[in-house]
């Protein structure tokens, strides 16, 4: 006799656990795509403000050619500029729109710097140098605030990551306990293959091989489903014409492949196990 005969795959007790492993699977594997977007994204986001000096000088034309010289001047400085008008309209475009700058509205004259690794208390070295020179200057050191700003997105990195961990748990638990309710309705075919001389490791492994291609099934489409819930997400971004400041956006990677990959094959390892187990315990209450 074979295991689909005393197992068949279309037993209709099987519908409620495939499709809360189904479900499970789909919110898992999003909030880890989820969870690796903003990690990804909180990460770019410090590098790119690290290191970078804002300054904004008051003055003449005159003026703001001799603050760029004195900053240039710093070797702890890699490069500085200052700003165009060019450069001012795609700053204020999320504002003012794509029309530009307004003709007769005053713009303030901005020099963009940015610090050498290693470079430390830039700001206050600046605004020193400008106060010696008479040059009326404002000068806002990113790194003073963006490590404030890089330990308030560790916190929520690890708050995402222990969300993912929480989740998971959670999910392998029902797995397991949708399992072991879905093989009870079944202990009626444990004790008849026991009686009928059946071997242990026969008994609990024609159990496992029908939990462990159920959960797998079901892993898949809840990985799919997040993967259409993902590129649905990924193109709504993309819609937004770049203005989605701040907010991690999903992309498709490698990393997220694994993370889909995984999700399928850790919800066949689960039902599996959940089945082993149930079935070992059943046969040693029959001895």
């Amino acid at each position: 006799m074979s295991s689909s005969s005393l197992l068949p795959q279309e037993d209709a007790r099987d519908a409620a656990l495939f499709f809360v492993v189904c479900a499970l699977c789909f919110l898992g594997a999003l909030a880890a795509l989820s969870a690796r977007a903003a990690y990804s994204a909180a990460n770019d986001w410090t590098n790119d403000v690290t290191g970078q000096i804002t300054i904004r000088i008051e003055g003449t034309p005159q003026h703001l050619e001799k603050a760029l010289e004195l900053t240039r001047g710093f070797p702890e400085i890699a490069s500085a500029r200052a700003l165009e008008k060019s450069d001012a309209e795609e700053l204020l475009s999320p504002w003012l729109g794509k029309n530009g700058v307004p003709e007769g509205l005053p713009l303030p004259k901005i020099i963009a710097a940015e610090a050498q690794p290693n470079a430390k208390n830039m700001g206050e070295k600046l605004q020193s140098a400008f106060q010696q020179n008479r040059i009326t200057a404002t000068v806002d050191d990113h790194v003073v605030w963006s490590e404030d700003v890089r330990r308030a997105t560790d916190s929520a990195r690890l708050v995402a990551l222990v969300a993912v961990a929480l989740l998971a748990a959670t999910a392998i638990a029902v797995i397991a306990f949708a399992t072991h309710a879905a093989l009870l309705a079944r202990k009626e075919i444990v004790n008849v293959l026991h009686l009928c001389g059946a071997k242990d490791s026969f008994i609990a492994g024609l159990f496992e091989r029908r939990f462990l291609g159920l959960g797998l099934q079901a892993g898949t489409v809840g990985a799919v489903l997040a993967l259409c819930a993902a590129a649905f997400l990924l193109y709504m971004a993309k819609q937004s014409d770049g203005q989605v400041w701040l907010l991690p956006q999903l992309s498709l990677s490698m990393v997220d492949g694994l993370i889909l990959g995984l999700t399928p094959i850790i919800a066949g390892l689960s039902a599996m196990l959940a089945a082993r187990i149930t079935v070992i315990r059943s046969l040693a209450e029959l001895v």
